[in-house]
């Protein structure tokens, strides 16, 4: 059954979003999850997609309990058939699409350049960087049937700076910007804005799972001296997704405590 999306313009308070459509892809955990119930509590319905439907389903019970709308949709963006199986059911569930962000990626272990296997370099480019354009490929045409909306990519304080043993995920961040640019140009002129967050150290799981010393060194040299929460960056992407940003296109918001401006 389609649920009924209806188009609106962006009141000042209340549920702003009430009525417009919000996919994010790599909902399942951390800032996803967090993006994903930020969609909802301002009224927007949300397509919840990512490989582990079980987690998916746990973020949209959540959703469901504070009084938002959440579906769920397995995809694996390795795999072009599954982004368009995720584009049909926003057709027939949901019949429009407003906002998305682009969260699916894939890291490895730190790897010296020469000594990364083919197939690890490969499965991050693929998963980051190619299910990043078949995700666009999906988003873009709906929401050129209602006017526009508004996109936003993941990438990272590595896609414009480099760290040792980082060669496969540094190349897939600097490609997401590439990316982003790319697509704000090509629909600048048909409603849609393409823009990217590149975060710092947030707190997920994956930096909860290293020693406290790893983490009080990453605190220390972030100038704000504190670990980044998802909220942060849920924060910058509904921003970007609102009309509060509607000059902003092709540009790359920085969530990192200041830690790419310098020593502090």
């Amino acid at each position: 059954m389609m649920i009924n999306i209806a188009a609106s313009k962006e009141p000042e308070s209340g549920l702003p979003w009430l009525g417009r459509g919000a996919l994010v892809v790599g909902a399942s955990r951390g800032i996803g999850a967090e993006t994903a119930r930020a969609f909802a509590r301002r009224g927007a319905t949300v397509v919840l997609a990512a490989r582990d439907e079980t987690a998916l389903r746990g973020v949209a019970t959540r959703i469901e309990q504070d009084g938002g709308t959440a579906l769920v949709q397995r995809v694996d963006v390795a795999e072009s058939g599954s982004l368009r199986g995720l584009g049909e059911r926003i057709d027939r569930d949901l019949g429009r699409l407003d906002f998305a962000f682009n969260n699916a990626g894939e890291g490895m272990p730190p790897t010296p350049l020469a000594d990364i296997p083919e197939e690890a370099f490969d499965r991050v480019l693929r998963v980051t960087v190619l299910g990043t354009f078949r995700a666009l490929r999906e988003e873009i045409p709906r929401m050129l049937r209602h006017g526009g909306g508004s996109i936003v990519n993941m990438s990272s304080t590595a896609g414009v700076s480099a760290f040792a043993g980082g060669g496969a995920y540094v190349a897939a961040k600097h490609a997401i910007l590439g990316l982003t640019k790319s697509a704000a140009l090509d629909y600048a002129t048909q409603g849609i804005r393409v823009n990217a967050v590149a975060p710092g150290p947030i707190d997920t799981e994956r930096l909860k799972a290293v020693p406290e010393e790893y983490r009080e060194r990453t605190r220390q040299a972030v100038p704000m001296r504190r670990i980044g929460r998802p909220s942060d960056v849920a924060d910058v992407v509904l921003w970007l997704c609102s009309e509060r940003s509607g000059f902003v296109t092709g540009s790359t918001v920085y969530v990192d405590g200041g830690r790419l401006a310098g020593f502090a």
